[in-house]
């Protein structure tokens, strides 16, 4: 599997595309790498850039864009709302897809060092790259920006970790860069309905996890209370893992609470979005919207989504898309800017769009391929397509039931078994192309070269493995169409009494989907070698093709009593 790693750099121009286009372009002359997402911001001057791919190229494809960037932005003459102090503020890379929090700090410093020694840049290696606990924060690392760089480089404390340390018309150029290794970050912006930024930083004070200084008598101007260390007490905000800042936007012409949210897991973003609605309130000022800077996850999305149909007792077993739907209308995604969710949800992002797939077609596609001289898709992609139209109907007798007048102390239970069709369905809606691309590897086996010893050996190998594949896909395709008739049987006995007939039909899709995957796994076995395995496989089957009989035939006997009264 590969090792993906995503790769956020924030350079110091957020105004001249031209300047924007050139960095993306050095960024993106590395072509095993994808560029994802390019954001510019006109006020801040800045724009966050977003690229994955395999850690070594994602490592070279960062340093071309830094050295661009170094080249092009001056920043002794750079302006803008945001903190910063370099061409390349900051590049940190983020592990996505098989790749250590370990491994990633080895990239991370790797790029640094080459970026100090061959770009003489002065770097600072921040959060989980840091050599320092002082600087793992990247606010003490760029603590007094620019202006205070000539002199904090050539202090003891502040030498940078690689690069120059002193003050030259080149380093005067292209500032200095920290780059790190981190975990997932979410830059979100929430709009407020004023133009002070004094209330915007009262409101940030209130929910980021420093807080604020502490104060005797007056807040704002009493004197600073300290400890026996002398350090300034300070009183926490209320969210964790949560940096914020209150800032003026002029291009919108408000107000908004900048965040950074370093760890989703901890304060994901719509609590984020809601404790801010409710600090907001306490200070008379009322929340209008939200902004996203850069991609998110798939999963940050649909937790928001959940999270406000669950405030309105409403079921959370919807398709992807209405989860997101009510995410995007909740947060107020949409209030500044049109949010297109294939171009700011990473996962759809890298997706790739030029693979052909049977689920993305029509039914009538589906149909007349299904009916055409390809011998794919077959009876085991139709098995499963049968299993996850089953499911759909137990999951849409739940919805149905959790949404029924004078059931309204249910709805979180029928919203559970939505759930769990809808895991169902889904997987199983998967397995359509899984099987068809089983059959296919299989016939690529079958044409791989048999010239030599060595041919010989590597295509038997090949075959065996193929064959094995396609055994275990329908084997699986009947494992969840069985367990999805949990789903079938709960809402033919306490669901909605005027759909009992469409768990009925989907007891017996599902029912159908066992039998024909039984059918695959059985033609797939003839004349496989390995014995061991086949008994097992061959027992499962059975044993799931049985119970699955017995199961339709109670839930059936359930609906025919209900209809028949």
């Amino acid at each position: 599997m590969k090792k993906i790693i995503e790769c956020v750099p924030n350079f110091s121009e957020g105004r001249d595309m031209s300047i924007i286009k050139e960095i993306t372009n050095a960024i993106e002359s590395v072509a095993e790498i994808s560029l994802l997402d390019v954001d510019p911001g006109k006020a801040t001057n800045r724009t966050v850039v977003t690229f994955v791919g395999e850690p070594d190229y994602v490592v070279e494809a960062a340093f071309r864009g830094i050295k661009k960037a170094a080249e092009l932005i001056d920043m002794s003459k750079h302006h803008g709302e945001h903190p910063r102090f370099g061409a390349t503020d900051v590049c940190p890379l983020v592990p996505v897809a098989n790749v250590s929090m370990e491994e990633a700090v080895e990239y991370a410093r790797k790029l640094a060092k080459r970026v100090g020694e061959e770009l003489e840049i002065p770097v600072f290696c921040y959060e989980f790259a840091a050599f320092k606990p002082v600087r793992q924060s990247l606010a003490n690392c760029r603590s007094g920006e620019y202006e205070a760089l000539k002199e904090r480089i050539a202090s003891v404390e502040w030498k940078p970790d690689f690069g120059p340390d002193k003050w030259n018309s080149k380093v005067a150029g292209s500032g200095a860069t920290a780059i790190s290794a981190r975990n997932f970050l979410i830059a979100y912006n929430v709009n407020l309905n004023t133009t002070s930024t004094r209330r915007a930083n009262a409101i940030a004070f209130d929910v980021r996890e420093a807080g604020r200084v502490k104060r005797e008598g007056d807040p704002v101007s009493g004197k600073i209370v300290t400890d026996e260390k002398g350090e300034p007490v300070r009183i926490p905000g209320t969210l964790k893992k949560t940096r914020a800042i209150g800032w003026y936007i002029e291009e919108y012409g408000i107000a908004q609470i900048s965040i950074n949210l370093t760890d989703i897991t901890v304060t994901p973003v719509h609590v984020a979005f809601d404790e801010v609605c409710n600090k907001a309130q306490e200070r008379g000022i009322r929340v209008t919207g939200s902004e996203l800077v850069g991609l998110i996850p798939l999963q940050a999305m649909l937790d928001a989504g959940k999270y406000f149909l669950k405030k309105q007792q409403r079921s959370t077993g919807i398709s992807d898309e209405e989860i997101i739907k009510i995410a995007i209308k909740s947060l107020g995604l949409d209030e500044l800017a049109p949010f297109d969710p294939q171009k700011k949800i990473i996962e759809y992002v890298i997706e790739d769009q030029s693979a052909k797939k049977l689920v993305d077609m029509s039914l009538t596609q589906f149909k007349e391929e299904t009916a055409s001289e390809s011998p794919a898709p077959g009876g085991g992609s139709i098995s499963a397509y049968v299993g996850s139209m089953g499911a759909a109907l137990g999951t849409m007798v739940a919805n149905l039931s959790a949404h029924k007048r004078g059931w309204d102390d249910r709805w979180e239970e029928f919203s559970d078994w939505a759930e769990k069709g809808k895991l169902y369905h889904t997987a199983l809606v998967n397995c359509v192309d899984e099987d068809t691309d089983a059959f296919n590897k299989i016939m690529a086996a079958f044409g791989l070269p048999k010239g030599s010893e060595q041919e010989i050996a590597d295509r038997k190998q090949a075959i065996h493995d193929a064959t094995k594949n396609a055994i275990e896909v329908p084997l699986k395709v009947m494992q969840l169409a069985f367990d999805s008739l949990e789903v079938m049987q709960a809402m033919a006995e306490f669901g909605n009494p005027n759909s009992v007939s469409d768990a009925g039909v989907g007891a017996l899709c599902a029912r159908t989907a066992v039998e024909g995957a039984y059918l695959n796994v059985k033609i797939n076995a003839a004349g496989f070698n390995d014995k061991v395995f086949l008994e097992g496989a061959l027992s499962k089957a059975e044993e799931l093709l049985k119970s699955a009989k017995e199961k339709e035939a109670a839930i059936l006997k359930v609906v025919h009593q209900k209809i028949e009264g």
